[in-house]
């Protein structure tokens, strides 16, 4: 349950609670969930809870039921598509590399703004495996860190943090054959929503 549709890498070696929702990709799909086109179906597709009837994402109706571009859904290995130019990272003259290389450059981002090098330190983990400490510089780091959250960030909104998105928007919507429409101007919500449905519909009839 969150005001926000967003996903962040975590190690192999991080321990969720039950609340939390994993998915096991390190490929392009971290882009496409965070575009605009699967933030639109998660709010449509997804359920509701609490007093405030706050949106929840639910794997069930949402990712499982989202139409991913064609040639990158999830139900084929990463491995089975990694020659083909859409998917080859920061390759940018393909289309969904760009998306790779924008969502990339979107957690890099958002990661500096969380944990700039100025408020942290990074001490080595001593289990082999695990990622480093990113512990707080003094006791002043350690109260400006608890206000930089992603959910405060999104409250903010900056214009970096805009033109990210925009930037990975426009890589997804290329991967969708919709680029040229979308830099002309962003398609409405309905209009994505129906694009979406349709092939929602068409690879389930198939």
């Amino acid at each position: 349950m969150a005001k926000y549709r967003l996903f962040s890498w975590l190690p192999v070696s991080a321990s969720l609670d039950d609340g939390a929702i994993a998915i096991a990709r390190d490929d392009t799909s971290f882009g496409i969930l965070h575009s605009r086109f699967h933030e639109l179906w998660s709010l449509r597709m997804g359920t509701f809870l609490g007093v405030g009837n706050d949106p929840r994402y639910t794997p069930s109706t949402t990712f499982e039921t989202f139409p991913f571009p064609e040639g990158l859904t999830p139900n084929i290995p990463a491995a089975d598509y990694a020659d083909d130019p859409r998917a080859q990272a920061i390759a940018a003259a393909a289309i969904a590399a760009a998306a790779a290389a924008a969502a990339a450059r979107l957690n890099e981002l958002r990661e500096n703004w969380l944990n700039p090098a100025d408020l942290v330190l990074r001490e080595p983990e001593v289990v082999p495996g695990y990622p480093h400490r990113t512990l707080p510089k003094d006791a002043e780091a350690a109260q400006e860190l608890k206000k930089r959250t992603l959910t405060n960030l999104y409250n903010a909104r900056p214009q970096w943090l805009a033109n990210a998105h925009a930037t990975l928007d426009q890589a997804v919507a290329d991967a969708y054959g919709w680029g040229d429409e979308w830099r002309a101007a962003p398609l409405p919500d309905d209009e994505i929503l129906a694009r979406l449905f349709y092939l929602n519909q068409t690879r389930a009839s198939a």
